[in-house]
């Protein structure tokens, strides 16, 4: 069945389909040894599909691979980076670094720190990031001054970025200290960062932003031990089970096992 080559390299656990897009760009793919285009229709069954001149099919698909990692200050969350700068996947053991396709399912800034995941599951990654699922995320944020309680009403109710306002969020504050303040915020959408640009227009910049949660997948839990930075875990079945389950209510997409 013809479905978009980005979705296939996606199902084959190649790439994600963001990933997939820029190497069709990039003219590393070749279907039945003619250059690829974007949006192009391939059958998996007949087709001849090639990247960096090398044949793949389904048969070569490693088993799906779910990671919650504790991304550190000054790592990036892509696969590569131009200017050098260490990677997540850097972080990874060489077995789970090379051939696997393991990607993160979307981003943290360099400069922030906490959960994030990481999978060869392009269909779960292409669900995760999607804005219609609305996988809520938490953060433990440090800002510069004390925010009144207006302000923060403000910020729950949604600010205009770029001419267009935000998804009402969850903000409270935890504490006062002699830097600033320490508020947990629980967003369910995921501009560009979008924390520090808010606190940066409400007046009260970020000096520190730490994601502590992807939905209910945390880095501590009661019966686990915290996941230190730079360290990273499996996902159990049931975690896998939960994501599949919250993007299955909008947009299901097909159960192809959990990790082996």
């Amino acid at each position: 069945m013809e479905a978009r080559l980005q979705k296939i390299l996606a199902q084959w656990g190649i790439a994600s389909r963001r990933e997939a897009e820029e190497m069709i760009k990039q003219s590393r793919v070749r279907i039945n040894g003619v250059l690829a285009n974007l949006g192009q229709k391939v059958d998996p069954e007949k087709d001849a599909i090639a990247i960096d001149g090398k044949l793949i099919s389904a048969k070569q698909r490693p088993a799906l691979i779910y990671l919650l990692l504790h991304k550190p200050v000054g790592v990036v969350s892509t696969c590569d980076d131009p200017h050098q700068r260490p990677t997540v996947l850097d972080l990874l053991p060489k077995e789970l670094r090379e051939g696997l396709g393991i990607h993160p399912v979307g981003r943290l800034d360099a400069d922030s720190t906490g959960a994030l995941i990481l999978t060869n599951d392009g269909d779960l990654t292409f669900g995760l990031t999607h804005p219609r699922h609305s996988i809520s995320k938490t953060y433990r944020v440090l800002v510069k001054g004390h925010p009144p309680e207006a302000v923060l009403r403000m910020w729950r109710q949604g600010v205009v970025l770029e001419g267009r306002k935000t998804r009402p969020a969850k903000v409270h504050l935890i504490e006062r200290c002699a830097e600033g303040s320490f508020l947990e915020i629980v967003l369910q959408e995921g501009r560009n960062r979008q924390i520090r640009r808010i606190a940066q227009q409400l007046g009260y910049p970020v000096i520190q932003l730490h994601r502590s949660a992807i939905s209910s997948i945390q880095l501590q839990t009661p019966k686990e031990p915290f996941l230190a930075e730079g360290k990273y875990r499996f996902l159990k079945d049931s975690e896998i089970h939960f994501l599949q389950e919250m993007i299955n209510e909008n947009s299901p997409i097909p159960n192809r096992g959990l990790r082996i």
